[in-house]
C-alpha cells in the first residue's frame, strides 16, 4: 500500500475513534490488489502474509472498510458479494448463461438516474450495480442455434 493511502486510511479510522491495525492494512491492500473479490478470496490472499487471519475477520473488516467509505460491494450474481475499492466505480455487466463480468462506466445510467430523481425522488447509486443479461458472445450463439433450427 502506498504511503499516502495507508496514512489516508489511518487519519480516517483515527477520526471515528479506530486505530489502523496491520489486519485492516492488509485486507485493504488484498482488495486494492484483487480488483473484484469475494471476502473468501481476500482471505486467501490476507493468510499467504498472516496465515492467522480468520475470515470472521476479513468479514468484519470489510464491513468496517464499507461503512467508512474506503471500499464498497456488489452482488454480481447469486454467490457472495465482491468488493472493490471505493475509486473503482462502475456497473457491472453480468452474462446468466456463460458468467462473465464486464465493466461500464455509470455515466452510461444517467439518464435513468435522472427519471428516477424526476420521477420517484429515488437517488441511484450504480456504482453500486450489476445488471444481468446476456453478453455478447452468448446472444451472437443463441441467434445462430435459432438460425440453424
Amino acid at each position: 500500500m502506498a504511503p499516502d493511502t495507508r496514512t489516508g486510511l489511518r487519519k480516517t479510522l483515527h477520526e471515528r475513534g479506530l486505530r489502523m491495525t496491520p489486519q485492516r492494512q492488509l485486507v485493504l491492500e488484498a482488495v486494492r490488489r484483487l480488483g473484484h473479490s469475494t471476502p473468501e478470496e481476500i482471505c486467501q490472499d490476507v493468510q499467504q502474509t498472516a496465515p492467522t487471519v480468520n475470515i470472521t475477520t476479513v468479514y468484519r473488516t470489510l464491513d468496517l472498510l464499507e461503512q467508512i467509505g474506503v471500499v464498497r460491494h456488489t452482488h454480481l450474481g447469486h454467490g457472495a458479494p465482491t468488493y472493490s475499492a471505493d475509486e473503482h466505480q462502475h456497473v457491472h455487466l453480468v452474462c446468466h448463461h456463460c458468467g462473465q463480468v464486464s465493466e461500464v462506466a455509470c455515466e452510461l445510467l444517467d439518464g435513468v438516474a435522472g427519471t428516477l430523481r424526476a420521477e420517484h425522488g429515488f437517488e441511484l447509486d450504480a456504482t453500486h450495480l450489476a445488471l444481468s443479461g446476456r453478453c455478447t458472445d452468448c446472444l451472437a450463439n443463441t441467434e445462430i442455434s435459432q438460425e440453424n433450427q
